[in-house]
């Protein structure tokens, strides 16, 4: 389980009345418990293997954050047509892999070529441009996890 997301079920926990939870992905398992007594979580993260890692995370300023991320989300915005992730899922650059990625920086497409796949719910999905252009940048990594209305190409 990546960083991202234990960040995010850590604040899920912390804004809601939950004082327990308890996720398991594959085979690692993540709890979470929140301390009534100190405003910190606990996550114990155990891994196939038995080894065990404890993460205390401090108070996290969340309104003072709020502000600057959403100055800098404004500020990366890039410069042509956005195509954005229409589902939540993960973002795949070809068809399999040692296949060649359907899209390169500096590619030219048209309307309805097939720029990567988005697998959700082991359900491959093809996603369509639906602009013409030239692919001016990739802004999402192969095998990467990707949420609803994120960037993932810019094409000019």
């Amino acid at each position: 389980m990546d960083l991202r997301k234990l960040k995010t079920l850590i604040d899920l926990v912390a804004e809601s009345d939950i004082a327990e939870l308890e996720v398991t992905e594959g085979e690692s398992k993540v709890r979470i418990v929140k301390s009534s007594a100190m405003a910190q979580n606990q996550v114990v993260m155990m891994q196939p293997q038995g080894l065990q890692q404890q993460f205390q995370p401090g108070p996290a300023p969340v309104a003072a954050a709020a502000p600057a991320a959403a100055t800098a989300v404004v500020a990366a915005e890039p410069a042509g047509h956005v195509v954005k992730s229409p589902m939540v899922g993960t973002f795949y650059r070809s068809s399999a892999p040692g296949n060649p990625a359907f899209v390169e920086v500096g590619t030219t497409v048209k309307e309805g070529d097939t720029l990567c796949i988005i697998e959700a719910m082991k359900l491959l999905n093809e996603i369509d441009a639906d602009k013409a252009g030239t692919i001016t940048q990739i802004l999402v990594e192969n095998g990467q996890p990707v949420e609803f209305g994120q960037p993932l190409f810019v094409i000019g």
